[in-house]
């Protein structure tokens, strides 16, 4: 007899990552849960279609209150509650929103029943890597989450994949935005080999 599956909770479920997250969840055979922000009547309609694609494939929604419309996760009862329902949280909460992950953590502690946390990481091995400002920034907050994971006691895995050049073509080379001049970082001498994923 096959041990049940893990129940799954995806923070972030509806972004870039966090949908083929919940797509891989469901299609490992675990029963899983998104926690997302509320879907309101001027909504992204991509956003609104993975609502609807999640709820008819058999995704759990916890919906955040709204609140969680500015990227705050200030309800933590809430919290607390949808995590007792499962065994295993992955976040893929965005750079901006990655120390919002200090209150899972807190809320994984009093839940006191979560198996394994897979934090925010997904780029650069953090605690070996090193950066200019304000790719520092970004790694320091990503250490600052490692801590606080370990210092709670909570099991958890570090994914370091290293850098998707997605990341850095979207946010830095902006290739949607129509303009008449390109930006170069640097004396633009530099090499670079970019190269691209499919999850």
């Amino acid at each position: 007899m096959a041990s049940p599956k893990s129940k799954i909770l995806i923070f972030g479920a509806t972004g870039y990552l966090g949908k083929y997250m919940v797509k891989a969840s469901l299609s490992e055979g675990h029963p899983t849960f998104a926690y997302v922000r509320p879907i309101k009547p001027d909504a992204d309609q991509s956003k609104l279609q993975l609502h609807e694609e999640f709820q008819s494939m058999g995704v759990t929604i916890f919906q955040a209150d709204d609140e969680f419309e500015q990227g705050r996760l200030d309800e933590h009862e809430k919290l607390v509650m949808a995590l007792k329902q499962v065994d295993v949280v992955i976040s893929t909460l965005p750079v901006p929103q990655h120390l919002e992950q200090l209150k899972i953590i807190k809320a994984i502690k009093e839940a006191g029943n979560i198996k394994r946390f897979v934090p925010s990481e997904y780029g650069n091995e953090v605690d070996r890597a090193s950066g200019l400002p304000p790719f520092e920034a970004l790694l320091e907050n990503k250490r600052k989450i490692r801590r606080a994971t370990e210092a709670a006691g909570i099991s958890y895995t570090y994914v370091s994949a290293n850098a998707f050049s997605a990341y850095f073509i979207d946010y830095l080379l902006h290739p949607h935005e129509n303009r008449d001049e390109v930006i170069v970082y640097g004396s633009g001498e530099a090499k670079s080999n970019f190269f691209s994923s499919t999850i």
